[in-house]
């Protein structure tokens, strides 16, 4: 399948990314149908023109119309959807996500999934602080990062399918990961974060810290306004990776603290200054 104007596009899961990809994809001027529980949801986004048909139930003419499926579900929940549901998918339709873990998802969703359907993995690395349809922006896509995950049972055409995809979204760049490269790398660059700023928001509970704060503590606190349904469920399964990252974060941080205790003025220099050198990779 090819990305074509108006091609009917099935969006399962309304929140803040997938409002964001209706919110993308209606502009480009694709049909957009939504499949979401909450039906609150489904009327925002039918009001502002997010969406042209939804349902806060599994739609079987909504599902069996889709040329393409973009799954915004929890990793359980979508491996469910497609255990019950598969059967409504149009033959020859194509299914991505944007599921925040893959290894736990990809192969068991490949394995039971029919035949004449093809599911490729990625994952958008675009976000806010808050979440629901309401909050969704496409212009969160701009300048930042599409990860495909495909294995050894995905086709040539489902990958290019797929990075098609996030150039039409306006990624900035698209990369190609294995599962297990993805979920190595997640586990460092956002679960760890997430673990870091929710750490810094539990150890004080003083709540006069607002009046005096800088932008440094609202900068490094910003993601800690957390939906903690989701994030614990990506946390436990990515245990593997996310507590090797905390180890080695925990071993660098107890670094610095002996540094300090024993007033190594040097070594404190020296690790910021392979911290200001390692930030600059990510200015250019």
């Amino acid at each position: 399948m090819e990305w074509i104007s108006n091609s009917n596009i099935l969006i399962v899961g309304l929140g803040l990314i997938g409002g964001s990809y209706a919110r993308a994809l209606k502009r480009l001027g694709y049909r957009i149908s939504a499949i979401e529980t909450r039906k609150e949801s489904i009327a925002y986004a039918l009001r502002t023109g997010m969406i042209d048909a939804g349902s806060d139930q599994p739609d079987p003419e909504l599902i069996g119309s889709a040329e393409a499926v973009i799954f915004g579900l929890y990793p359980e929940a979508f491996k469910a959807w497609i255990r019950e549901h598969q059967d409504k998918l149009k033959p020859g339709s194509m299914i991505t996500d944007v599921t925040g873990v893959k290894r736990c998802i990809v192969y068991d969703i490949q394995e039971m999934l029919r035949p004449d359907v093809e599911f490729i993995a990625s994952h958008p690395m675009a976000g806010r602080e808050v979440y629901g349809v309401e909050n969704s922006d496409d212009r969160i896509f701009r300048d930042a990062n599409f990860i495909v995950t495909p294995t050894e049972k995905n086709s040539a055409a489902a990958v290019e399918w797929c990075k098609s995809l996030g150039r039409i979204l306006g990624f900035r760049k698209i990369s190609i990961l294995s599962p297990e490269e993805h979920d190595e790398m997640i586990g460092f660059l956002s679960q760890l974060t997430h673990c870091i700023a929710v750490s810094l928001m539990t150890c004080s509970d003083n709540h006069h810290l607002v009046d005096y704060t800088g932008d440094s503590f609202r900068d490094l606190t910003r993601i800690a306004r957390i939906n903690e349904d989701m994030w614990s469920e990506l946390f436990l399964l990515n245990k593997d990776a996310l507590l090797t990252h905390m180890d080695l974060f925990l071993q660098e941080f107890g670094e610095l603290r002996d540094m300090l205790a024993a007033e190594d003025a040097e070594g404190l220099k020296e690790k910021m200054r392979l911290s200001t050198e390692r930030r600059a990779w990510f200015d250019m």
